[in-house]
């Protein structure tokens, strides 16, 4: 029996994409069909990294197009990657394709740990993956990615080599300054600290760059807004009242400031006892789950109150890495996997496409 192209095509539009909830069609993630007789072969083209999803997506379409009447089926799933728009009027930073901000309303919800953990899980899903700590007053992430005390290095001697650290390029003020030196800046010269650790970097080819926030809405927001060409945020928030009044004042900043909002992730959703197994909602339960449902955002993931996480953190090996296996890791690879794919469905930056035109008296 041989197939047609039209009952490969209609047997691939009843697959839906398990990220982006689209059939891999209508979404043009089919390449390079080939049909001979009863055997087919075809690439399936993601526009997000999903490295430990192919095995599954594979199987998927095989089975769809084996209960079509293929005999043989030959699948490859690819991932490809592609700069998308920011802020109308933000230039894009070079080497870097797409910019997410990790945010949170109020300090200690876990914004910076959530951060390193994103960023290592979208690197673990098959991305070139970068972190730039925000931060500026507190930074954290030298200690978290295990390379406090070391210094950046330049190449060219214009621009800072950005240190390594669990396959990921990451650059932070706490890298330039004595750990124990207080940063008593004023906010001008914070926000240009902060423009050139991100323009003064030679990023090298990065999917994506997780920039790690301080926490509020003061001017270190602002210029990220203004002058970052930031593709989408994440919000991280706790169950708590107090930490949801403050995650919905970051929010609503970023909405003004036209930056798409990603999700939700609620840190310390629940407390499993390492004693009895007994479970508490120790800063209440379900605010993630109201605030999306007020803001019509999605919640990207709960992460429990483990103490594991917090030991791994400060031990420079975060959860994703110290226990990639694990199911902490594998609700950031979730996380990262659902962010990554909101991005994939944004509209597309063409602007590269096109030469600057320079008009000139001659």
């Amino acid at each position: 029996m041989s197939l047609t192209e039209a009952q490969v095509q209609t047997a691939l539009a009843a697959v839906a994409d398990p990220h982006t909830g689209k059939d891999y069609v209508g979404s043009k993630a089919v390449k390079n069909l080939k049909l001979d007789g009863a055997n087919v072969s075809l690439d399936i083209e993601l526009g997000y990294p999903a490295k430990s999803q192919h095995g599954a997506i594979r199987q998927a379409v095989t089975d769809a197009l084996k209960a079509a009447g293929a005999a043989n089926v030959t699948v490859n799933v690819t991932q490809k990657i592609v700069t998308h728009t920011a802020q109308r009027g933000v230039k894009l930073v070079g080497g870097v394709k797409n910019i997410i901000a990790v945010a949170s309303g109020k300090g200690g919800v876990g914004k910076s740990t959530t951060a390193v953990n994103l960023a290592l899980a979208l690197s673990a899903e098959g991305a070139n993956v970068g972190i730039l700590d925000a931060d500026i007053y507190g930074p954290s992430q030298p200690q978290m990615l295990g390379i406090s005390g070391q210094q950046p290095e330049s190449e060219d001697g214009n621009k800072l080599t950005p240190l390594r650290a669990h396959g990921l390029q990451a650059m932070s003020i706490g890298f330039l300054v004595d750990v124990e030196q207080p940063m008593v800046w004023r906010g001008p010269m914070v926000t240009q600290a902060l423009t050139q650790l991100l323009g003064e970097t030679n990023w090298k080819d990065l999917d994506y760059l997780v920039i790690d926030m301080p926490p509020g809405t003061g001017d270190i927001q602002l210029t990220l807004a203004q002058q970052v060409p930031v593709t989408g945020a994440v919000i991280v928030t706790t169950p708590q009242d107090i930490a949801l009044l403050d995650a919905r004042k970051g929010l609503k900043m970023f909405e003004k400031v036209g930056i798409p909002i990603l999700g939700i992730v609620e840190n310390m959703s629940i407390h499993i006892c390492s004693k009895c197994g007994a479970e508490e909602h120790i800063f209440g339960s379900g605010g993630a789950e109201r605030m999306s449902k007020d803001y019509s955002i999605e919640v990207l993931g709960d992460l429990p109150l483990d103490i594991k996480i917090r030991e791994q953190v400060d031990g420079g090996t975060p959860s994703v890495v110290a226990d990639p296996d694990g199911r902490v890791a594998e609700i950031y690879k979730g996380i990262a996997r659902k962010v990554a794919a909101k991005i994939a469905e944004q509209a597309k930056d063409h602007s590269s496409r096109f030469p600057s035109i320079v008009v000139q008296n001659t």
